[in-house]
């Protein structure tokens, strides 16, 4: 894909090309998991304007980091004489504000300082350099410096609530996302790969919106094999990805994997208290600043259930990958050929398919919404978990959509390979939850079972008047 060709991305190009036409100074903060598509973003909009661009190196100390300036700036400036790696950030923070002036003011200029993070470190005097190199020259020479970095919640500590020189000097604020099923299908038409929404669907519970993740998937093989290929074998792209993932956005990790391996093996959440409960890691031992940091990242979402506050926030696992290495790869990496073949005909599979598809379910909100015509419509979704004992039954409910309109849509979220079928059990099972939740709650409000399916609902005297609205993955995968 050349760089002229993003997908969606719409409001984010308009944000940075609107920093181009300001008559000030712009800095923007570009901020993301690993591998979500910024620096793509940024170079693909740019392209023509970027002048001077630097990314920070994994673990580098400060030398080397000095080093890469010197040898991008040598290349860059094109001078005869090259320079030597500057002692301090100080020093090379001059040095391009020396260069920059040499190029003229006929046309808005854009720095771009990608991984910020990794170039950041601590007692790197970075931060304290680049706050110099706005307060002093480039908040006053109309450019756009642009600082990019993967460790979301980092960005938002350091930079974007910067106490020091940088404090309130961030302009725009980009947050890019995964891409939605939407843009996952138009991404991979782009790469002449055609596929039904069902087979992307079982390629986006694997790798999610991931557009690096993505491009790997080739032409003329089914889902099914390409998470073979990708995720099972020597050479594929995902086969160690977890491996690498979490120390590349997180200086101590370890924490952070832990959290995950807990919260992959709870479907409907965990609170702080189970997490706790569950993990080695101590109360007071960074539990706190490891949830904000996963959030930010997008590796985890955290909710109240409906009705509940304060202590009762769950948080849930809502990154594809991590849930489906640990589910299904990291004991499976060295069972030969045909792994994923073999593991998708067990009982684990269609588990796992559920909660996946659930997760697919919560992170298309707005196209359900617009599915169920209420689009305009004031709501606020969450879940509903009552926890059993031995004198009343538990209750969960996955997604329910509670409405300004006197309405509760229940959501039922099914990955069937063909239309859904109401058996007589299962619409007594929803009947019974819906009369559990209304005493549990005593909420006022008209219920409604929603199905959210892959095909359909087979219409039988067990789903009449009791599955009042069906989606589809076609409602899914609405722009």
């Amino acid at each position: 894909m050349k760089h002229s060709d993003i997908i969606g991305r719409k409001r984010e190009q308009e944000i940075l090309k609107e920093a181009l036409k300001s008559n000030e100074s712009e800095m923007i903060a570009v901020i993301g998991r690993r591998r979500v598509g910024k620096t793509f973003l940024i170079k693909s909009t740019y392209k023509k304007e970027i002048v001077f661009e630097i990314a920070g190196m994994q673990n580098a100390p400060r030398v080397e980091q000095l080093q890469n300036f010197a040898f991008r700036y040598n290349r860059t400036a094109k001078l005869k004489k090259k320079i030597k790696p500057p002692t301090n950030w100080l020093e090379a923070f001059y040095l391009l504000m020396d260069y920059l002036e040499t190029l003229g003011k006929n046309k808005k200029k854009v720095i771009f300082f990608d991984e910020l993070p990794w170039l950041a470190t601590r007692k790197s005097g970075f931060l304290r350099a680049l706050g110099m190199f706005w307060n002093s020259w480039a908040s006053e020479n109309n450019v756009v410096v642009v600082i990019c970095g993967s460790a979301a919640s980092w960005m938002i500590q350091k930079v974007v609530n910067h106490k020091g020189s940088l404090h309130n000097r961030i302009t725009k604020r980009i947050h890019l996302k995964p891409f939605d099923l939407f843009e996952t299908e138009a991404y991979l038409k782009s790469k002449n790969v055609f596929l039904d929404r069902y087979q992307i669907a079982q390629l986006y519970m694997v790798m999610g919106g991931i557009p690096h993740y993505l491009k790997e998937v080739k032409r003329g093989k089914s889902a099914v094999q390409n998470i073979e290929e990708i995720c099972f074998t020597d050479t594929g792209l995902l086969r160690d990805e977890f491996a690498r993932l979490y120390p590349a956005l997180f200086e101590n990790p370890d924490t952070h994997i832990e959290i995950i391996r807990a919260l992959a093996g709870k479907q409907q959440g965990m609170r702080r208290k189970d997490i706790l409960e569950t993990t080695d890691i101590l109360s007071g031992g960074g539990l706190t600043k490891a949830l904000e940091e996963l959030e930010y990242s997008g590796f985890i979402d955290s909710f109240f259930p409906f009705s509940k506050k304060g202590r009762d926030k769950l948080y849930r696992l809502t990154d594809e990958y991590s849930l489906f290495y640990l589910k299904f790869m990291e004991d499976k990496i060295h069972e030969g050929r045909e792994v994923w073949q073999q593991a998708s005909q067990t009982q684990l599979y269609k588990s796992w398919t559920g909660y996946a598809f659930e997760n697919i379910c919560l992170k298309h909100i707005p196209q359900i919404k617009k599915g169920l015509g209420i689009s305009g419509v004031y709501s606020l979704s969450s879940t509903y978990v009552k926890r059993g004992n031995a004198e009343e039954q538990g209750l969960q409910i996955d997604l329910l959509i509670d409405r300004k309109d006197q309405v509760i849509n229940l959501c039922e979220a099914k990955f069937y390979q063909a239309d859904f079928t109401v058996s007589k059990d299962y619409a007594k099972a929803l009947r019974q939850k819906a009369v559990l939740f209304q005493e549990s709650t005593k909420t006022k409000k008209q219920l409604f079972w929603t199905l959210i399916t892959t095909f359909g609902l087979q219409q039988n005297q067990h789903s009449l008047g009791v599955i009042e609205q069906v989606l589809t993955l076609d409602d899914l995968f609405e722009k």
